[in-house]
Order: structure tokens, then C-alpha cells, then sequence
């Protein structure tokens, strides 16, 4: 049954072209006619030589192997060449043959940069024997490697480098020696050593640069607001890109069974094994479209009864959906209030060390969990397979994203004595390290134990119930967005976040490519979405969002410790703009406080709304000349197919008689409708 909305294309057909009245060597005719097609005669020897023959010397010096022509074609170009070094002076020929090899070395340069790429070589092996599918992960992953790189630039030019050349304005020796009580837990927790480093805000103060408008206040605050606004812009780019991609190419081309048949296959795929999996991708593909049609098929027959049962079954299960995570919430929340009191300083370390971490072993633990129970539940909604992929995604989400969000209200509006700021950033910072830890433990201590078991003893009980390891994409695409927002979010109170972020990113693909190649076996239900990076994009936005609200909320709170940071001894992010602002010229203030008045305000709200009515109308227009392009496409090749045949039959008939075709012949074009269509001879009137 067909999709609301779609569009359905038939091909135009002849009555002849339906008949077999085409003798067997119709075929012969119809390769005749479409040799004579201009497309072919492109790649014809004869014509590409007079071509290049008439070139100039741009065309010339082009690279045999960059020409689309045919082997004997380059040939004879190559022979032409040759020839034309004998006509030409000798300067010439020396100017031609250095272009030539600069232009080697050029190619050679990159060819070499971009075997310095990271990880390409690895990706590669990836996508040969996984398919793009699994490698999208991969490269998503790399991506966050370079955006955390550029945020590491930004840190070390806008807030490393002032403090030292110009100093903290605190006692140094204080900040950077270890004492007594230091111990190697504190590289865990954040404490000690860590707590006095240029790792968390504390560290920081205003020093010798103390200008109006060029502090180290100033400057924390424009690499932070920086590191928003390029991540804001990077994220959205890429988001955008990819869904143009997915609009150009619609949802209902990748319905169609001749598509996933012919234009489905992986052609980077080496390993014949790849291969035999990627025949069970395409089969277990049809096999789930199949599988929709009969889904929307019984869909349509359900009765009223049936539906408001289902109704009332949904409504139980997102019932149980929410009350698993309104749980989820309360134990975050009780483990953030356990961890926050002061009694478990007085216990054993190792109690201690458990009570600090509990937070982040409490959200770990019901983000590895929970997702899994949301697949099985909504196994039994009675939905499309798609529709229950997406169900569980958006209910991982919410619940990634929102422990996070919970977390960091509770987190943020306690009372602390001392530097809230530190406290803040210890979390995060927990946050971080705890999340890379249970990635390493979970690779190295069970999957490769699993793997191990499996492969010595498989007949063992065990063995069958752990089951084959699968690399699932959407769940761990999720970690990463997660790990991500922990490291937005955490910039703010403790500054090295994004390098400590790249460091267990790196460390991460390692970990997930040995997991990947060792562990995993390939999935035999492919998931849609995982070629496509508009979706990890999209969750990257939410947990932007996330930082920026937790960002905003810093602007008006004032440092109330002295010697807290660069906004320490009761001054906030305004404050020190407001001072900024007191010291530039009159006009420049003036322009300043109408940019930001909420008189400017009205014509920039009516700007944006003109603007996205303008790309929304922009945007229905394409998506119907696309659908336009699309009809005109299939009408087109119909209309060639018949045209073909016609001309194969016409041919055929000249074959057979051919006195009454040179009769024909010889009948003026003023006759009228009565005289033949062309012929061979004369192909293109008809084309």
C-alpha cells in the first residue's frame, strides 16, 4: 500500500512496444540506434581526437588519465602529443614539460597530505569490512576530535597564553607544588594538586594585564562565548549539509526495490566475507521493506476496536516509560545529595572515593540500561521497525540529555562555602573521566572476556546466552553527544575540559576499533540512519543547548570567595562588561545600548521572520521542481524506450523490403504525414 502522499510514476508504453511482433534481431537495431546517440559518439576515438586535436594548450596539457575518453583515444592524444614537439620550439617544450612536473609534485604533496589524515587507512579497513554504516560512527568521532581541537586552540591562545606571560597574580609557587596530603586519587577526583592547577577556574585571576576593555576577565569570557559560537556554527553547518543531502534525495527513492537491488551494493568492500555480509544487508534490507508494506498493509485493516486497544496499550507502556525515568531522576538525585554531604569525608577512602563518584556510577549505569529496556518496550507497540528505532532514540535522548540536565540543577544550585566555580568543574570534570573509564573496563574486561569465551568454549552455557556482540551505533553515537555536552557545559568552570575531551576521544576510537574488529560481528538489521549525520548532528544541537542555558545562568551570579577566578571579590560577567563599556567613546556606547534595547530588538525579529518565510517558500519551491525533475526523468526514459523500439521496427521493416523503402526514399518531404519518419541515416530528427 502506497504512502500518503506519494507519487506514483507509470511508463509510458506503445501498443507495439507491447507486442512481440519485433523479430529476434530487434536487439541489433535498437544497439545500432544507441551507438549513434551523441552520448555515445562522445567517447568515440575519432571524435575526441578531432577535439583535442582542436584544443588549445590548457586542453592540451590536461593529464591523459584525467580524459574521458577510451584506451585507444588516450593513445592516439598521447601519439598527438608527440607529434606536436617536433612543431613547437624548443622554449615551448621546456615551459610545457616544467608545467607537467610541477604539477606532478603538486599531486604528489597532496596525495601525501592526505595520507597524513588521521586514521584514514583504519576508516578505510573499517568501510571494507563493516560498510559505510559502521564507519559513519567512526567519522563522526574524528569530527568531534577536530572540533575539540580547535577548542584547545582557542583555550591556549585566549586564556593559557595571557596568564602566562603576564601571570595569575596569585602566589604560583602555592598553585604548582604538591604537598603533603596530595595523592594520586586526586588526578581522579579533581582535588588536591588539580584543585590549586590551571585546570579549574580558581586558577585564574586578573594578573599584570588589567586594562578597562583587555583583562584576563575579558578575555576568559571571549574564549568561552567563542567556543559556543564556532561549536553553534560548525554543528549547524554540518546539520544543514546533511539535510539538504537527505531533502534533495527524499524518502521515497529509498523505497524503491530497484534501487536497493541495483544501487545498493558497496563497491569499497574487499574481504570476500564483507561481501557475503553485505548480501545479507541488502536481502535483510528488502526483507524490512517488505515487512512496511505488510506493516502498512495491516495497518489499514485494523478496526476501531483494535485501535483503541492499542491506543490503551501505549498508553500503558509510556506510562512505564515515564515512570522509569522519573526514577532514573530520582536516583540521580539522591546519589547528588549523598555525594554533596560532608559525612563521607570522615569515612574510609574507599567509601569516600565510592560516595564522590556515586553521581556519575548512578547516570552511567542507568544510561547503559535503560535504553536497552526502552528497545524491548517498544517491541511491543506494535509499530513499524523504524518507528520503533525512533522511538527508542528519542527515549535515550531524553534520557542522556536529561540525567545530564537534572544532574547539573541539582549540582549547580547547592551552596558551597568555598569556590562553587572548582566545585562545579570537579563535576564535570568527574563526569568526563568516569564516562572514558567505563568505555575502557567495558572493552578490556568484558566484551574481549565475552569475545574469549565464545571463541574457546562455544558450546557452553554461558556462551549461548551472552550471544554474539553487535556494535550498536545509535546507542553509542549517544555516549559520545553525551561526553560531548559533559565537556560544553564544563568549559566555563574548568577550562582544560575540551583537551582532556580530545585526549579520551583519541583514546576512544582505539578502544572502539579494537572492540569493533575483535568483538563484533556485523548487524544483520541495518539501521537507516547510521549513513547519515544529520541525526548525531541534530543531538549535538540539544546538548549545545543544554551548555548554553547552563552558560547564561553564569553571567548574573556573582564569585563571592576573594581570589575565585577572574570575576572573584563580588564581580560578575556583567559587571566587568559594564565597566568595558564605560570607558569607550560616546557613540560607540550609544550604538552599543541600541543594539542590544528592545527597539532594535522589533525590526531584527521582523528581519528574521521576512528571512525564514523567504527560505521556507525557497524550500517548497525546490521540493517541487525536484518532484517536477523527478516525473520529466521517468517520462523521458519511457519516452526513449519507445522511440527505440519504433525506429528498431521501422528498421526492421526497411530490412524486409526494400524496394518500398527506396520508393519511400525518394518521396519529397512536402508529401505530408504519408512519408516515412528517418532512418538510420538520419538519427536525430527523431531524437
Amino acid at each position: 500500500m502506497d504512502e500518503p502522499n506519494s507519487v506514483s510514476f507509470m511508463r509510458l508504453l506503445s501498443d507495439e512496444s507491447t507486442q512481440s511482433t519485433l523479430s529476434s534481431d530487434s536487439e541489433l537495431y535498437q544497439t545500432q540506434i544507441l551507438d549513434l546517440l551523441p552520448s555515445a559518439q562522445v567517447g568515440c576515438p575519432n571524435h575526441n581526437n578531432r577535439i583535442y586535436l582542436n584544443s588549445g594548450p590548457e586542453m592540451t596539457s590536461q593529464p591523459i588519465r584525467n580524459m574521458l575518453l577510451c584506451l585507444q583515444a588516450k593513445r592516439d592524444v598521447r601519439d598527438m602529443r608527440k607529434m606536436q614537439k617536433t612543431r613547437i620550439g624548443f622554449w615551448e617544450s621546456w615551459r610545457r614539460s616544467q608545467s607537467i612536473n610541477r604539477r606532478r609534485a603538486w599531486e604528489q604533496i597532496g596525495e601525501a597530505l592526505r595520507g597524513l589524515v588521521p586514521w584514514q587507512r583504519t576508516l578505510h579497513t573499517i568501510e571494507s569490512r563493516f560498510g559505510v554504516g559502521v564507519k559513519a560512527y567512526f567519522v563522526f568521532l574524528r569530527y568531534l576530535v577536530y572540533l575539540n581541537l580547535l577548542l584547545c586552540a582557542l583555550v591556549g591562545g585566549l586564556i593559557l597564553g595571557p596568564t602566562a606571560f603576564y601571570g595569575n597574580g596569585n602566589n604560583s609557587d602555592f598553585f604548582l607544588k604538591f604537598e603533603t596530603n596530595d595523592s594520586v586519587l586526586d588526578f581522579f577526583l579533581g582535588t588536591g594538586y588539580l584543585d590549586r592547577s590551571p585546570v579549574f577556574y580558581g586558577f585564574y585571576s586578573r594578573g599584570l594585564l588589567d586594562f578597562p576593555c583587555l583583562n584576563t576577565p575579558l578575555l576568559y569570557l571571549y574564549a568561552v562565548v567563542s567556543i559556543y559560537l564556532i561549536s553553534l556554527i560548525l554543528v549547524v553547518r554540518r546539520t544543514v549539509v546533511g539535510y539538504k543531502y537527505t531533502s534533495i534525495l527524499g524518502k521515497r527513492l529509498n523505497t524503491f526495490v530497484s534501487y536497493k537491488i541495483f544501487c545498493g551494493w558497496d563497491h569499497t568492500i574487499q574481504d570476500p566475507a564483507a561481501a557475503v555480509l553485505k548480501h545479507s544487508f541488502i536481502k535483510n534490507d528488502l526483507k524490512l521493506f517488505l515487512d512496511e508494506q505488510r506493516f502498512t498493509l495491516r495497518e489499514a485493516q485494523r478496526t476501531h476496536g483494535q485501535w483503541i486497544r492499542l491506543y490503551l496499550l501505549r498508553i500503558f507502556l509510556n506510562l512505564i516509560v515515564l515512570f522509569l525515568l522519573s526514577g532514573a531522576f530520582f536516583l540521580i538525585y539522591f546519589a547528588t545529595q549523598m555525594s554533596q554531604s560532608e559525612n563521607h569525608k570522615r569515612r574510609h577512602w574507599l567509601v569516600s572515593l565510592i560516595l564522590q563518584f556515586l553521581p556519575p556510577i548512578t547516570i552511567t549505569t542507568v544510561n547503559m540500561f535503560l535504553p536497552h529496556i526502552f528497545r524491548k518496550i517498544s517491541g511491543f507497540e506494535d509499530n513499524s521497525f523504524t518507528a520503533q528505532v525512533n522511538a527508542t532514540l528519542v527515549r535515550s535522548i531524553i534520557l542522556k540529555l536529561g540525567s545530564l540536565g537534572m544532574y547539573l540543577f541539582f549540582t549547580f544550585t547547592a551552596n558551597y562555602d568555598q569556590c562553587w566555580e572548582n566545585n562545579n568543574g570537579r563535576e564535570m570534570y568527574k563526569l568526563c573521566i568516569f564516562n572514558f573509564l567505563t568505555a575502557f573496563l567495558f572493552a578490556f574486561f568484558i566484551n574481549y572476556p565475552r569475545k574469549l569465551l565464545q571463541e574457546k568454549f562455544p558450546s557452553s552455557l554461558m556462551a549461548r546466552l551472552s550471544g554474539k556482540q553487535q556494535f550498536l551505533i545509535p546507542f553509542y553515537v549517544l555516549d559520545l553527544v553525551y561526553a560531548q555536552t559533559v565537556s560544553w557545559v564544563g568549559v566555563y568552570y574548568c577550562p582544560l575540559l575540551p583537551l582532556i575531551g580530545l585526549v579520551t576521544l583519541i583514546a576512544t576510537f582505539y578502544i572502539k576499533k579494537f572492540t569493533l574488529l575483535r568483538c563484533c560481528i556485523a548487524e544483520q538489521r541495518m539501521f537507516r540512519g547510521s549513513s547519515s549525520s544529520v541525526l548525531f548532528h541534530f543531538m549535538l544541537l540539544l546538548g549545545l543547548a543544554i551548555a548554553g542555558v547552563t552558560l547564561s545562568s553564569n553571567f548574573l551570579r556573582p564569585s563571592l570567595v576573594p581570589f575565585c577566578g577572574p570575576f572573584g571579590n563580588g564581580t560578575s560577567a556583567i559587571n566587568v562588561i559594564k565597566t568595558c563599556m564605560e570607558t569607550l567613546p560616546s557613540p560607540v556606547q550609544t550604538t552599543v545600548y541600541f543594539l542590544s534595547s528592545e527597539t532594535f530588538a522589533v525590526p531584527l525579529l521582523m528581519g528574521q521572520v521576512i528571512l525564514l518565510t523567504f527560505y521556507v517558500s525557497w524550500r517548497r519551491a525546490n521540493s517541487k521542481t525536484i518532484e517536477r525533475l523527478k516525473h520529466m526523468l521517468v517520462m523521458t526514459t519511457s519516452d526513449k524506450h519507445f522511440l527505440v523500439k519504433e525506429h528498431a521496427t521501422i528498421l526492421r521493416r526497411k530490412k524486409r523490403h526494400p524496394d518500398s523503402a527506396q520508393r519511400n526514399k525518394s518521396r519529397s518531404p512536402s508529401q505530408g504525414p504519408g512519408s516515412l519518419p528517418p532512418t538510420q541515416d538520419n538519427p536525430k530528427e527523431i531524437l
